[in-house]
């Protein structure tokens, strides 16, 4: 059995920096795109997760984007994890959502074929996706986290956290096998459904209040989107209506916030991407108490890429429009693995 002791995140709420970071201008597009249009890109995309049917249109939109602007761009469908890549691949647009694409598996692979990879390296790719591994690492370095708990899915062992509260494996996303426990007496059956994708369960202490994300691009905090489920929490009926038939949501780009709230979360979402040593970029998920706490959930290596998902939201909000991007996406990384 694995278990980690509860720790309450409340005591840091007074230890809580402003980041050093600055926030981007709204507008700026100082950035000079210099992408070579001679480099073939090839767009991963699908994968053996759980989230491939959203990876595929993650992948579909990123491919026409840069072909929209000019770029060689190839989609290649990864349907295990051995994919095969053109002849003359100059930069993977990797679009894998979860499992193989965003557990740094994948970026491994392509750092012994020296190839070079959009976003986080191997090991904060590990580290973001492990919901063990950066629950840790939020508590090292003193980002505000619900209080939480690791738990084994035999059913053998039980949480001290009191309900409400959340349970989910630690190594899915797009809110796969997660469940909000209100009654003993539903434990069971959601400890049976996370036992599916994993031994260990994360176990959350359940925070009411506003559920926010903020999207960091080389280093910089974007707008914050409010998201406001038609009904229930943010799941997969609510993240992709037209995949599960479910009602949707709300957005709100950006977030109906007063300024020292929104620094707030901005610096916290910042220090979360920082904990993890993302490259690149990244989505921070973070959970807005009623008590106006801020709590960071988890952060995204991989976020949801069509024109209308989280991360592009908050880029279109700054200024910056999808295929834009995307393009600085694959520009900045080019920069930084270009030793390759």
């Amino acid at each position: 059995m694995y278990s980690i002791r509860c720790i309450d995140m409340r005591q840091l709420n007074e230890r809580m920096i402003r980041s050093k970071h600055s926030t981007i201008k709204a507008g700026d597009h100082s950035m000079k795109r210099s992408m070579d249009d001679s480099v073939l890109i090839a767009v991963l995309m699908g994968g053996p997760g759980s989230e491939r049917e959203v990876s595929l249109s993650s992948g579909r939109a990123v491919l026409r984007a840069l072909q929209g602007e000019g770029l060689r761009a190839v989609g290649v469908d990864a349907v295990d994890t051995e994919p095969i890549l053109p002849d003359g691949t100059g930069l993977v647009f990797n679009v894998i959502h979860g499992t193989f694409g965003e557990d740094g598996s994948l970026q491994k692979i392509l750092n012994e074929r020296r190839i070079p990879f959009t976003g986080a390296g191997a090991s904060s790719s590990q580290l973001a996706l492990d919901k063990l591994l950066s629950k840790k690492s939020f508590v090292e370095h003193g980002v505000n986290t619900p209080l939480f708990d690791f738990i084994s899915t035999s059913g053998e062992s039980k949480t001290s956290i009191e309900e409400p509260y959340v349970i989910k494996p630690p190594k899915e996303g797009s809110s796969v096998g997660v469940h909000i426990i209100r009654y003993a007496s539903e434990f069971d059956e959601a400890i049976k459904d996370v036992a599916k994708y994993d031994e260990i369960a994360l176990v959350e202490e359940f925070i009411s209040g506003k559920e926010l994300t903020v999207g960091i691009l080389n280093g910089e905090a974007l707008p914050i989107v409010h998201i406001q489920p038609e009904s229930g929490f943010y799941d997969m009926n609510n993240k992709y209506p037209w995949l599960s038939g479910g009602q949707g949501s709300q957005y709100f780009c950006p977030a109906d916030l007063d300024d020292e709230i929104t620094s707030k979360i901005k610096d916290l979402a910042l220090e979360a991407h920082k904990a993890l040593g993302i490259e690149i970029y990244s989505r921070v998920d973070v959970l807005l108490s009623d008590e106006q706490i801020p709590y960071v959930l988890e952060v995204n290596t991989i976020p949801g890429m069509t024109e209308t998902s989280l991360l592009p939201k908050a880029a279109n909000a700054y200024g910056i429009n999808f295929a834009d991007l995307c393009e600085r996406i694959a520009e900045l990384s080019m920069r930084l693995r270009k030793k390759y």
